[in-house]
């Protein structure tokens, strides 16, 4: 005997007619006449005695109703207390540096889904030193920066990305493979001011400096209008890794930057002591990307 049997049965003797409970089980006249005659032979005695304006209990029909009700009753308790057994999904904030790449935060929310079930993700796009500041203040509980964290926080190296240059369309070699920091020399540059990026502002100059390059460098602020901060700056050049390069300026070309090359580390940050499930997420995101 199943439950959707008890409810196809319950549903024709409430009805008094194996049509207008097919209809409001939404099923066709003849299906639920083969379900209530199978029912039948599985039970061994016939529920229902066909009259003129539709069907009629048996004695056994009537009693198999007052069990029905009864199973079907404790079916929906049942299910409504599965439902207030479950974990609830806990919050987690979560801080999103400028420039990480889409696949990079799909793969974190997979790993998340699998890893911790009762979990629900919030983001909040920020710079590396207001999400250090908002874990401080207790309102990011993980942080996903491009400075290294202070002492006294859980932290871990993600990873890093190459940093390329990005190219106008028609500015001449924007079909190049690589550029070297040599052939920048000259050249107006759009990149990050240094509070955005600070761990790689001071790298990228002294690298153009070792190699002699006195790039013409335009900082700015940006987070979502690049082109414009390039044209306000007459910039043909935009120093960002690639996937900041393909969500920020798609028309224009990259390509890696050579000799010597500067990189953007990302690193995950918490507090030491902290709620269960946002240990478990800080875990799961370190899975996904584990340290070389």
């Amino acid at each position: 005997m199943e439950i959707r049997q008890l409810i196809y049965f319950s549903t024709t003797f409430r009805q008094g007619s194996v049509t207008r409970a097919a209809e409001e089980l939404m099923i066709s006249q003849p299906a639920l006449s083969r379900q209530i005659r199978r029912f039948e032979r599985e039970i061994g005695t016939p529920l229902f005695e066909r009259i003129p304006t539709g069907v009629t209990a048996t004695a056994a029909g009537v009693a198999l109703y007052r069990h029905a009700l009864a199973i079907l009753d404790l079916a929906e308790s049942a299910a409504e207390v599965a439902v207030l057994a479950a974990p609830e999904a806990e919050t987690v904030e979560v801080g999103l540096a400028p420039g990480l790449p889409g696949a990079w935060v799909a793969t974190l929310l997979s790993a998340v889904s699998k890893h911790v079930i009762p979990a629900r993700i919030n983001f909040t796009d920020a710079d590396s030193a207001t999400q250090l500041r908002m874990l401080r203040e207790d309102r990011l509980d993980i942080a996903l920066v491009h400075q290294p964290p202070p002492d006294g926080l859980a932290s871990y190296s993600l990873g890093e990305e190459e940093f390329g240059v990005a190219v106008r369309p028609g500015e001449s070699r924007s079909t190049a493979e690589t550029w070297t920091m040599k052939q920048l020399d000259g050249l107006r540059v759009l990149v990050h001011a240094k509070n955005q990026l600070p761990t790689v502002h001071y790298p990228l100059i002294s690298a153009a400096n070792e190699v002699g390059a006195r790039p013409l460098w335009q900082f700015a602020n940006y987070t979502h209008h690049a082109e414009a901060c390039a044209d306000a700056a007459g910039a043909n050049i935009a120093i960002m890794t690639r996937a900041v390069a393909e969500s920020l300026l798609p028309e224009w070309t990259w390509a890696r930057l050579v000799e010597p090359s500067v990189v953007l580390k990302t690193w995950s940050a918490r507090q030491p002591v902290t709620r269960a499930v946002v240990a478990a997420v800080d875990n799961a995101i370190r899975t996904a990307f584990p340290t070389p």
